[in-house]
Order: structure tokens, then C-alpha cells, then sequence
């Protein structure tokens, strides 16, 4: 089979697993985000194929997402950065692609990425949950509280599913590292 071939056959199923996935979740944080096991997909194709390909893949779940399982934002903004872009994101988990033994370390890669931009997302578009932002001259800043408003709010949900992913992709080296082989 050809390489790229494999890689779109490898990319549409770590898409729509990722997407099955992604009805089997624990709802822990009020306005969103849940614990579950979809970054492994992602993950595993972002190491197995590389960053670009990965980040592609999270952008195709996140858009997939948002529209298929229950997506919600509270502007356009809010869809971007909490769906597309957090899921391409993951992709970043391909930095060490195809390193022996790293899969765990590339789970914390992609889920470390992930949740910079939820963090992102919490001090610009959700800052008004903790408190108003500043005005300095005109341009709207997150203030101390909407900082830790969004480490805690993200973290809740992020860590658990950090863990997850790492202990997942930990069981998995061999199995991962064993599909270059055919």
C-alpha cells in the first residue's frame, strides 16, 4: 500500500474513532469539557505520521465535533479556538514522531498544547464568568481572576484527560511501534 494511501486510511480512522469516542464522556466542568479518551486517536497518528498530519487530523475532529457531538460556543470565536483549533492543537503530539518509547511523552505534548489554548480561550472569549476584563487603551486583558478563572476551569477536566492519554498511550508503545512494520 502506498505511504500516503495508508496515512488517509490511518488519519480517517483516527477521525471517526476519535469521533465515536467522543459520545463516551464524563461532563465535569459547567460551561463544557468533559473527561474521555478522544485525544488517543489523535495522538497516536500525530506520532505515528507527524506534526502537520496531525495537526489536520485534530482540525478535521474539532470541526467534526463541534457540529456532530453537541458542540457548543457562545460565538464563532468560542467554536474556533475550543473545538478546531484545541484539537489541532493535539497534533503537536507528532514533535517526537516515530521516537522508540516516547508515545507517553507525546501524549503530555499534545495535551499540554491542547489546553494552552482552552487556557487561551478562558482569559479572551470566557474572561466574563470570573470577572470583567481591563480596558487598556481599548484593547480588552484578562485580569488576575480571569487567569486562574481559567487554569482551574480547564485544568478540572484537562489534567484527568492528560493522565488518561498518557496512561493509555504508555499501554500502547508496543502495539504503535509494531504498525511500522507492515
Amino acid at each position: 500500500m502506498k505511504k500516503s494511501t495508508r496515512m488517509l486510511a490511518e488519519g480517517g480512522v483516527a477521525i471517526a474513532l476519535a469521533l465515536a469516542l467522543s459520545y463516551l464522556k464524563i461532563p465535569v466542568a459547567a460551561l463544557g469539557g468533559s473527561i474521555d479518551f478522544v485525544m488517543v486517536p489523535l495522538i497516536v497518528f500525530a506520532y505515528r505520521w507527524g506534526v502537520w498530519q496531525g495537526l489536520l487530523a485534530g482540525l478535521a475532529f474539532g470541526t467534526l465535533k463541534f457540529f456532530l457531538a453537541g458542540g457548543a460556543a457562545v460565538n464563532w470565536q468560542s467554536m474556533l479556538l475550543d473545538y478546531s483549533v484545541a484539537y489541532a492543537f493535539v497534533g503537536f503530539a507528532g514533535l517526537l514522531r516515530k521516537k522508540k518509547g516516547l508515545l507517553p511523552v507525546s501524549a503530555l505534548i499534545g495535551c499540554f498544547a491542547r489546553f494552552l489554548v482552552h487556557f487561551v480561550s478562558g482569559i479572551t472569549i470566557y474572561a466574563t464568568y470570573a470577572e470583567p476584563t481591563a480596558d487598556f487603551f481599548g484593547l480588552s486583558v484578562a485580569t488576575p481572576g480571569a487567569v486562574l478563572f481559567s487554569v482551574v476551569y480547564n485544568g478540572v477536566y484537562m489534567l484527568p484527560n492528560t493522565i488518561i492519554a498518557v496512561i493509555v498511550c504508555a499501554i500502547l508503545i508496543k502495539p504503535v511501534e509494531l504498525l511500522d512494520r507492515f
